[in-house]
């Protein structure tokens, strides 16, 4: 009979406590927990809940990535000027927002972000922008147009502000770029809509989903035109978004009719969306921060404190190996 040690030219490690950072086919006896262990690579993709917002929120905004970002306004018990960072493992408490605010756009990470656009206290649309140095707010300029319900995606230098609504007006197409400094109109989309969810870079992004109707309606931008391309499987508003215009993540969010949550998440590969597992809590009018392999999903709606990791295929993950 062949040994692991013919084949691989090692023998199996014996170990206290698992190694730091396995590689792809690594196998390790574990003395402490007495079990043989292995690295593989996931076949699927899946949602794990992990540790929750300190304040419940939904009609939050969020930035950065899965193991660094950050959450942003939204609704408590009022509309809320709260932000907290998540350091891979935990939510902490940071200086608050100089506004109160829901339903903002942002971009940026979690050391480096803007905030943008949204609704204040007595239903007022903002066009007001704050940056984010990683330890303080400060105001900037504004947006051209106040509006709520927006996509925005980029950096803290280079951002899109997407679509909305500039209640008590209607649902707008208007986009608006930013270059650290200044908002300067764009080409619109070519859909109106509201409460939609954009990823991607400020030459390179993906808007899709929104209101009217729970659209499924997919827009590419290269930097100076939008294109429609292929609509999303599950038509929805006020979905999170994660990764970039090649390589994105769209979940949760409402499906028609209006005030249906979906679990439901798919992935996009720049040509294509495809079903993916669903999040384990349903949920709408939240935020997502990451890539199309490693994504967060926070808070929700009503008031949700839930926080989700997403794991996409192909990620290393330890396995224990039984006898049966």
């Amino acid at each position: 009979m062949t040994t692991y040690k013919e084949i691989k030219g090692t023998q199996i490690e014996v170990l206290s406590s698992d190694p730091s950072n396995p590689v792809e086919g690594q196998v390790w006896y574990n003395s402490t927990s007495n079990v043989l262990k292995g690295q593989a690579a996931t076949s699927v993709g899946s949602w794990a809940t992990v540790n929750s917002l300190n304040s419940g929120r939904n009609a939050l905004t969020g930035v950065g990535i899965a193991t660094a970002a950050l959450a942003a306004g939204g609704y408590v018990t009022a509309d809320s000027a709260l932000v907290e960072s998540w350091n891979g493992s935990n939510w902490t408490e940071v200086n608050d927002l100089a506004q109160n605010r829901r339903s903002s756009g942002a971009a940026g990470t979690y050391t480096a972000s803007i905030v943008f656009a949204g609704i204040k206290p007595g239903d007022t649309v903002l066009s007001l922008t704050e940056s984010w140095n990683g330890s303080n707010w400060t105001e900037v300029n504004d947006l051209g147009t106040a509006r709520r319900g927006c996509g925005g995606n980029g950096t803290n230098t280079a951002a899109l502000c997407s679509g909305g609504n500039t209640y008590p007006g209607g649902n707008i197409d208007s986009v608006e770029s930013w270059n650290g400094s200044n908002w300067t109109e764009v080409n619109d989309l070519n859909s109106v809509r509201n409460d939609t969810t954009a990823i991607g870079t400020n030459t390179a992004a993906l808007c899709f989903g929104g209101a009217p109707a729970g659209y499924g309606r997919t827009e590419l931008w290269n930097g100076t035109n939008w294109t429609e391309v292929n609509d999303l499987n599950t038509n929805r508003q006020s979905a999170a978004g994660a990764g970039t215009s090649t390589s994105g993540l769209c979940f949760g969010g409402y499906a028609p009719p209006p005030g249906n949550q979906t679990a439901n998440a798919e992935s996009w590969n720049g040509t294509n969306w495809t079903e993916e597992n669903n999040l384990n809590t349903a949920r709408g009018s939240f935020a997502g921060a990451g890539t199309s392999s490693s994504a967060l999903g926070f808070g929700g709606s009503p008031q949700l404190s839930a926080t989700e990791l997403w794991t996409g295929a192909g990620a290393s993950v330890t396995r224990t190996f039984t006898d049966s």
